[in-house]
């Protein structure tokens, strides 16, 4: 019964009522023997009886008529509701077409074109309410997986406390099978959280100390306890969920101006009518044509498109500012990439270590220069005391004595030797002879990586070599963004011409600008725009932000827990995944198609009713189905956009303007600068 008092009273409530009412009306007609559909009053014979009454012919047609015009009156007083209301603003609505329609059938006697018009005009309404409703369903899963509720620590007791009331700095424990009520840090314990909600990410994150975690993420297995740092509007998922009502309600460029058009052409359409019930004095054609010329597909063609797109990109991770960034999205035919942090992972990694002296191996020079190292605040010095830790070699301690030799490398006294570590400069510096070096450093560097020459005691014993490691989907991410239709991928970069090839070798970019400034990089975008390109730029420090701005459309890459980077990027990928790109670039492509096809689809419509009426044989009955079922086409049409997308590392497909990530290719490597 709840379930039923439910649907009366939503969307469908009155198209089931008039459904029924008009079920009534057909069965009188039908027992005695008249067609309910036909329109006319033909003179009955026989009758009927209900629950013990009996009714004769004229009787039975009286009730058929009665009921079909309650039928018109419960679904057609709403629509003319709304048309009132509508004109009050000074709107003229689609609702004023069907109510015109509708009144004027009633009043010459059409009642069951009166009947079948609102009925089908308010299931129209119906699936429209409950498609829009269908297509934010991203942003209702995203609200349900707010926590409501909190376990925090204080003074050693455990307090269960609503979400919001969590103080910053708070311990919270996040046990098995919980939501994480706030972002934060872990502070203790281990565990596994589906953070689906935030990044897209299907599969459960380990999570350890040190590690951040965002409010809404579920639990799977394992204790934390994490110091709270957002809570509230301040958490990564408010701050989603805010994004997405603001992207779904903005409006493109396309909707905006179907709008505009539809301000003109249902104005158009009632003077047309008028003028044809004039010239011909058919009042029912008139009537007609004002049920077929109703745009109701036209209008809520692009909204549904734009709606169903963002949805599905937020369940995917991937945030669109409003239906006129995907629009744009869908035309970018260029992409620059900023070079560190994006396509590599914007921190060195030891890559060589070559022995130059007989006498030593590769073990023992990697050993000195990481003893050598291991009093340096240099930033190249973290790796190779790293991979040296990581091979398990003996470099406890610090040097006796560290002197840094600022442009050139560094100079270490270790255990009473002399240890030299840095570029060919500090060898001359140290009067020590380069004995081969030379080659091995320019072979190093040809192949972008950053090389220093290890000296002891006066003479050459290898050279190491540290370079920024390229991210394994680089690759498949150019191959994604070419398959979804991007003509040029540029690489930008401050680093050397040299380093900055390489790179571009492995990640099989178009074009590569290398010793930038921040203004520089502003530069390369405005040249892509003045040859005719729309331009995605993608970058992640405050040094891409002027060219950030200027791009038709800024990406911001691993936005989760970024708050700035989740509200001012047109798009915000929430997990660092290079292959998210092309996946965003091939959703914007794929809603703007479906948008075209909707806008074909209610034109090709409403252009073949409008002959059928002037041609003969389109009712207005049969001319609402068929409007409807337009309607009908183009919400299922739309709602192909809220399938997930396949997985682009698992899945070959045809490049189309369609297609995501569709190409695998192998994968880059070797690490590069």
């Amino acid at each position: 019964m709840n379930s039923l008092t439910r649907w009366l009273r939503g969307p469908w409530g009155n198209p089931i009522i008039a459904g029924f009412l008009i079920l009534v009306a057909a069965a009188f007609s039908l027992s005695v023997g008249v067609n309910p559909f036909s329109g006319g009053h033909a003179e009955g014979h026989g009758g009927i009886g209900l629950a013990g009454l009996a009714f004769d012919g004229p009787m039975a047609l009286l009730l058929s008529d009665l009921f079909m015009i309650a039928a018109a009156l419960v679904a057609g007083i709403p629509i003319i509701i709304k048309a009132v209301r509508a004109l009050a603003v000074k709107v003229i609505a689609i609702d004023l077409l069907v109510s015109i329609a509708a009144v004027g059938a009633l009043v010459i006697g059409e009642y069951w074109e009166a009947a079948a018009v609102t009925f089908l005009f308010s299931i129209g309404h119906a699936l429209e309410a409950r498609t829009m409703n269908k297509t934010r369903s991203a942003l209702a899963e995203l609200v349900a997986v707010a926590p409501d509720v909190a376990v925090v620590l204080r003074d050693g007791h455990q307090h269960e406390v609503p979400a919001g009331q969590v103080e910053p700095g708070e311990t919270v424990l996040v046990k098995n099978g919980a939501k994480v009520p706030v972002d934060g840090v872990v502070i203790g314990g281990t565990g596994a959280l589906d953070e689906a909600s935030i990044t897209g990410e299907s599969i459960p994150v380990d999570k350890e100390e040190g590690d951040q975690v965002f409010a809404g993420t579920v639990s799977h297995g394992g204790f934390l306890q994490v110091r709270a740092v957002g809570i509230g509007a301040d958490t990564t998922l408010a701050r989603i969920i805010h994004r997405v009502e603001e992207a779904q309600d903005a409006k493109a460029r396309t909707q905006t101006f179907m709008e505009k058009f539809s301000t003109w052409y249902t104005p158009g359409i009632i003077l047309l009518a008028a003028v044809t019930g004039i010239i011909t004095g058919d009042v029912v054609l008139a009537l007609t044509l004002l049920v077929i010329g109703c745009p109701g597909a036209l209008v809520i063609s692009i909204p549904v498109a734009i709606v169903a797109g963002i949805g599905r990109g937020a369940r995917d991770g991937i945030l669109i500012k409003g239906g006129e960034y995907l629009e744009t999205s869908a035309r970018i035919s260029a992409v620059a990439l900023d070079k560190t942090g994006t396509l590599t992972e914007g921190r060195p990694h030891l890559t060589d270590v070559v022995a130059l002296d007989p006498e030593m191996n590769r073990a023992e020079v990697l050993r000195w220069a990481a003893r050598a190292e291991a009093g340096s605040e240099h930033p190249l010095a973290r790796p190779i005391v790293e991979a040296a830790q990581a091979e398990r070699l003996e470099i406890a301690g610090l040097p006796e004595h560290t002197e840094p030799v600022p442009g050139k490398g560094i100079v270490a006294v270790v255990d009473g030797r002399r240890v030299a570590v840095g570029n060919l400069p500090l060898l001359a510096a140290e009067d020590i002879s380069e004995d081969g070096a030379a080659a091995e450093v320019d072979r190093l560097a040809g192949q972008g990586r950053t090389p220093m020459v290890v000296a002891l005691d006066g003479r050459v014993i290898g050279v190491v070599a540290v370079a920024d490691r390229i991210r394994d989907d680089a690759r498949k991410m150019v191959d994604g963004l070419h398959a979804a239709g991007v003509k040029r991928v540029v690489m930008l970069t401050g680093d050397a011409q040299r380093v900055a090839d390489a790179v571009a070798r492995e990640a099989g970019v178009d074009e590569v600008r290398a010793q930038l400034l921040p203004e520089d990089k502003l530069d390369v975008v405005l040249d892509l725009q003045r040859q005719g390109h729309t331009v995605a730029m993608v970058g992640d420090g405050v040094n891409d932000a002027p060219a950030l701005a200027t791009a038709d459309i800024g990406v911001a890459m691993g936005a989760a827990g970024t708050g700035v980077a989740i509200e001012t990027a047109d798009i915000a990928l929430m997990k660092d995944d290079l292959l998210k790109l092309p996946q965003a670039i091939g959703l914007a492509r794929s809603t703007v198609a479906v948008m075209r096809q909707n806008i074909a689809i209610a034109l090709v419509t409403v252009v073949a009713l409008l002959g059928g009426v002037f041609a003969g044989g389109v009712t207005m009955a049969v001319g609402m189905l068929v409007h409807e079922g337009s309607v009908l086409l183009v919400i299922v049409n739309a709602m192909r956009l809220m399938r997930r997308r396949k997985d682009p590392r698992t899945v070959t497909a045809p490049a189309s303007t369609e297609s995501v990530l569709e190409e695998t290719d192998s994968q880059a490597t070797v690490a590069r600068r």
